[in-house]
């Protein structure tokens, strides 16, 4: 199906139709795991949807924390975002060059700001190409913006919140990590964390709510998925993954399917595996 909710999730129709609006902001929010052995930055340079942005997602984050990408400061945000001509007015798209990875971070990322009008392009870079679609590699023009940040202090959630959660099952803390991770019998990728996942955690896989091109499935299948992984989706939720981005994908289809209650943990495995006194279960979710 083609999505075509400014809100969330767009088409590369959608996207295609509205590439002249002159309040439409576009931005490419590559980011990739070291393993992947891609650079963001120098494929964004060689070649991007014309008009889009980089958004770095290391860099526009909260350097004063060792938790990789944490939510940057309100200030540095705003102060990012007007140097690169995004503010209030703007329909902002995001994509990235993998297809659904990393652009529904920064989708959550906006939200957390109270900005509402974001959507996530759907299958990204590679299926704008694989249409045929144009692409540049010219930089784009720049006007200073400003913009009001409300932060939605109800969408992200810290360790403390997280560990109570656990503890009280009030929440259902669903991990995006692919199941091996998620049942310890796989290394993280980052050194120095232990394997497993958080006490009473379900596992949803993020790829598993995306169609082979990486475009995201329909509505009922993607309840259907959550619902499968026992996920009760009358309770709040909070999602989790490695880091806090690929959590946002499934933050994504919650908000999709019509979930209202659901925040993100930003610390993520980063910040829960390596501390030893926080519990860790192993196996299949408990």
């Amino acid at each position: 199906m083609a999505y075509e909710d400014p809100k969330t999730l767009v088409s590369t129709d959608w996207l295609a139709s509205h590439l002249q609006d002159p309040d439409l902001r576009l931005l490419d929010a590559s980011w990739y795991l070291p393993n992947m052995n891609r650079n963001a930055r120098e494929e964004y340079d060689a070649e991007h949807i014309p008009g889009a942005r980089f958004f770095d997602i290391d860099e526009i984050s909260d350097h004063g924390s060792d938790l990789p990408h944490m939510v940057p400061p309100v200030e540095k945000f705003m102060s990012r975002l007007r140097a690169m001509g995004v503010g209030d007015g703007h329909q902002v798209v995001v994509y990235d060059g993998e297809g659904l990875f990393s652009a529904a971070r920064v989708w959550w990322l906006f939200k957390l700001m109270g900005q509402n009008d974001v959507a996530v392009l759907d299958g990204g870079l590679p299926k704008w190409k694989a249409e045929g679609r144009a692409t540049d590699d010219l930089p784009p023009i720049v006007r200073d913006r400003h913009m009001m940040v409300r932060r939605q202090n109800n969408l992200v959630k810290d360790v403390t919140q997280v560990s109570a959660a656990s503890k009280l099952r009030d929440h259902e803390i669903i991990d995006a990590r692919a199941p091996d991770r998620f049942r310890g019998e796989a290394p993280e990728p980052r050194e120095g964390l232990r394997s497993g996942h958080i006490p009473g955690s379900k596992n949803v896989f993020f790829k598993t709510l995306l169609n082979a091109d990486n475009t995201m499935k329909s509505l009922h299948e993607i309840k259907e998925i959550f619902e499968a992984a026992g996920v009760d989706l009358n309770k709040k939720a909070i999602t989790t993954c490695g880091s806090g981005v690929t959590a946002a994908v499934l933050s994504l289809g919650l908000t999709l399917i019509g979930h209202k209650d659901h925040s993100l943990y930003d610390g993520s495995w980063s910040e829960w595996g390596q501390f030893p006194t926080l519990p860790i279960e192993t196996g299949e979710a408990s």
